[in-house]
């Protein structure tokens, strides 16, 4: 059997600055993180692609809300999917031209992925991701009073909307990643955690809310039985006392320390801990090894000479 890989690759990791937050720019990131997931490949290995895609929807709402007299706005659900389009296009084309450089008859695929979450999950009673604009207090004031939205003053540059981040129940597209993978494609899913939709009386409804790109890429890569989940993020290790005098890279780490760490506050919520908490969560399903590195170091990171492994 071949083995199978879920790839998460972070949104930050492609909009590096503000300068670089252009179509072009993002597509030269891209290009560079498909040379390594392209070895991947020709390694014999089978590839699903997860990406974050929070600096894109942030773009696209900011455009939304500047048109918003001339054109209707658009919302969190179709800018979801809008991105996963955009994202998925840019890492298709870039990953099939590196395969064919290689020699490799293989074909990136995207799936607009939807993830049904629950309607009585508690996120829905305590939105607490922020995205969006930043708006002024009259604005956010009267946001609140027309539209119903939960606003909050947002690291002192003015209120932002914020929205659940509910837990990933079912993955809809499942069946269907798991075909295109079996015909030997490459395939790009879940990106930005999925479009939320609940499942009313048979059918699907999409909703405002955000769910946590390395919860569904942990939950994917347990649904596939993938024996990897490799987290792509801004740095080439996990580490323990960051910052500080003591500070220390993680290299081959048992699952029981990570947890120990998790619980002793080392792994700060807005940074290593949804990563950590999703390799946690998968080892404890199915096993596997879970690693988190940059782009730059997947290759060495899986040959034990870079990153942080996280094993059960």
């Amino acid at each position: 059997m071949k083995s199978r890989i879920v790839l998460a690759i972070g949104g930050n990791s492609l909009i590096r600055s503000k300068e670089r937050s252009s179509f072009a720019a993002q597509l030269e990131t891209v290009r560079e993180t498909c040379r390594h997931i392209a070895e991947l490949v020709r390694a014999g290995s089978e590839v699903v692609v997860t990406h974050g895609n929070g600096p894109q929807v942030g773009l696209l709402l900011i455009r939304s809300h500047l048109s918003r007299t001339r054109l209707p706005e658009v919302p969190l659900d179709a800018c979801n999917a809008m991105t996963q389009a955009e994202i998925g296009y840019m890492i298709q084309q870039s990953l099939d031209n590196e395969l064919a450089g290689l020699g490799l008859a293989r074909r990136a695929v995207t799936v607009v992925t939807r993830v049904v979450v629950s309607a009585d999950d508690p996120a829905f009673g305590a939105p607490s991701k922020p995205v969006g604009p930043f708006y002024t207090k009259a604005e956010a004031a009267g946001l609140q009073k027309d539209l119903g939205w939960a606003m909050r003053e947002d690291a002192g540059r003015g209120f932002r909307r914020l929205v659940p981040s509910p837990e990933p129940g079912e993955i809809v597209e499942v069946a269907e990643i798991e075909c295109l993978l079996g015909q030997g494609s490459v395939v790009v899913a879940c990106g930005g955690g999925g479009i939320p939709v609940l499942r009313r009386d048979g059918r699907f409804e999409g909703v405002a809310a955000v769910i946590d790109k390395d919860s569904v890429s942990s939950l994917l890569a347990a649904r596939l039985q993938a024996q990897e989940l490799i987290i792509s993020t801004a740095v080439e290790q996990v580490y323990v006392g960051f910052g500080g005098p003591n500070q220390r890279a993680l290299g081959d780490v048992k699952a029981r320390e990570m947890r120990e760490y998790l619980a002793a506050g080392e792994f700060p919520e807005g940074s290593m801990g949804p990563k950590v908490r999703a390799a946690l969560v998968l080892l404890d399903a199915v096993g596997g090894r879970v690693i988190i590195t940059d782009p730059e170091h997947i290759t060495e990171a899986r040959d034990g000479r870079a990153g942080t492994r996280i094993t059960a």
